[in-house]
């Protein structure tokens, strides 16, 4: 029997509040059995987890979806330090999303460097097809080189 090699994808949700994850979870566990998602409660706790990450050349997400009203160190925040980065956070799709859609907010995160800014999804089903939709257009319908590794991608 012939093995079907699957595509997986990282997830890294950077969400504080309970409820938006637990949907979260809840829309990979239903609907995408080819994401790994990661989720890390705030912005000061997602730079320390990608430090980390990178200092053990682990696997980098293949996509970021930031809140924007986080904790501590808000997202933008999180977004300016990000893109600051080595070459492996500049290339990561960043999706900011908020619970308000505030037109500020909006052009503040796409200057800081966001690849898009949308509203937070409410319900199971709202956070299934807004994940439906990232991945289809982040990662799936580009056809995407995505690094494994910050040692692959610095060597390539």
């Amino acid at each position: 029997m012939m093995q079907v090699e699957t595509t997986r994808y990282n997830v890294l949700l950077v969400e504080d509040d309970l409820p938006s994850i637990e949907l979260a979870r809840r829309a990979v566990a239903e609907s995408f059995p080819e994401v790994d998602l990661t989720v890390v409660g705030g912005g000061d706790a997602v730079l320390d987890w990608l430090n980390s990450s990178v200092a053990e050349n682990a696997q980098m997400p293949h996509i970021i979806l930031l809140d924007l009203k986080l904790p501590k160190l808000d997202g933008l925040a999180v977004l300016r330090t990000l893109r600051k980065h080595d070459a492996i956070m500049r290339d990561i799709p960043i999706v900011v999303f908020s619970g308000e859609y505030i037109q500020a907010d909006v052009l503040m995160s796409y200057q800081v460097g966001a690849n898009s800014f949308v509203t937070k999804p409410a319900d199971l089903a709202q956070f299934t097809e807004f994940l439906r939709e990232q991945l289809a257009y982040w990662l799936k319908s580009r056809q995407r080189k995505l690094p494994t590794t910050p040692a692959q991608n610095a060597t390539e």
